[in-house]
């Protein structure tokens, strides 16, 4: 078991580099924040639409089918589970609401009966108000305990959509953004800042150290996992207690193995002669907007418009 290089979701693919890989950090993380934002009170059909561009703009990268195959798997299955579970879900317009008490008991009581109208005379025939709407158009599908009315199916596509794109567009940005150029992006777009004496590039440190610092963990929990197998603990045997000992011992190691780790990267850096983020920086990435850059900005306008035009 590789936890480096079987997990499905948030990791980087160095190889092949795409022409996705090449778009400037920062744009690509304007991008994220449309793909984000342009669902907040959108129609079905702009939600819709945004499902299928991202869909089509991983296609047009050519991961491997490996790669986006497993990073959209997980993904879709969650998605359309929550589209049929919400779909099918009662959408609570049709449920009676009746007070306890009359609203105005006493005036009902003071009341006197209103006199009767004599036998013989006819009353006049009240013809039925016109309805607004046909409830049977309310309602798409009846059949016995399945029941999808359009309130159910709006709020199902509303739901699947947005959990799709949210957990997607994020996983699409780190699968072809580098840890160091999304440091890199963020400490550039966050320069403005410094001008209210904010601790930018401590602030960049510290998120960098913590992406590199992820592998280790991961690391650290499968050599764990490793060393557990190979001793052929019988988990039966043992009992719930003697398990729980078992498992409380293992967490303590992973706790010691992590601070170590962070030790050793503390005195690395001090034996490089690193004193403090201002006066020690590491430029990896210089950012210059190239021509595929500027066309992704330009896209992002038309794309913009239209959610303003088309998406309300």
């Amino acid at each position: 078991m590789d936890l480096l290089r079987s997990l499905p979701i948030g990791l980087y693919l160095e190889q092949p580099v795409t022409w996705l890989h090449r778009i400037d950090a920062r744009v690509k993380l304007f991008w994220l924040v449309a793909f984000l934002l342009t669902p907040i009170a959108a129609n079905p059909s702009w939600r819709i639409a945004i499902v299928v561009a991202l869909l089509l703009l991983t296609l047009s990268t050519r991961l491997p089918f490996r790669v986006w195959r497993r990073q959209m798997g997980l993904v879709t299955v969650f998605s359309l589970l929550l589209l049929g579970i919400t779909m099918f879900a009662p959408d609570g317009i049709t449920v009676p609401s009746q007070p306890r008490l009359p609203v105005d008991e006493l005036a009902l009581n003071q009341s006197s009966p209103a006199p009767s109208s004599p036998p013989n005379a006819s009353a006049p025939a009240i013809a039925p108000l016109p309805q607004p709407t046909d409830y049977g158009e309310y309602v798409l599908l009846d059949r016995g305990v399945v029941r999808v009315t359009r309130r159910s199916l709006e709020l199902a596509v509303r739901a699947a959509t947005l959990i799709f794109t949210l957990i997607y567009s994020a996983n699409l940005y780190l699968l072809t953004t580098a840890p160091e150029e999304i440091t890199a992006g963020l400490e550039s777009l966050m320069q403005p800042l410094r001008r209210f004496n904010l601790p930018v590039t401590e602030v960049i440190l510290t998120l960098t150290l913590s992406l590199r610092f992820i592998p280790l963990v991961l690391e650290e929990v499968q050599n764990l996992v490793r060393s557990v197998r190979t001793r052929a603990i019988n988990w039966k045997k043992l009992g719930f207690r003697s398990s729980a000992q078992v498992w409380v011992m293992i967490a303590e190691r992973l706790v010691d193995n992590l601070l170590v780790r962070a030790e050793q990267i503390a005195s690395a850096m001090q034996v490089r002669g690193f004193t403090s983020p201002d006066q020690h920086q590491v430029r990896w990435h210089q950012f210059k907007l190239k021509l595929g850059d500027w066309v992704a900005i330009a896209a992002m306008g038309v794309f913009l418009t239209a959610r303003v035009v088309l998406g309300q």
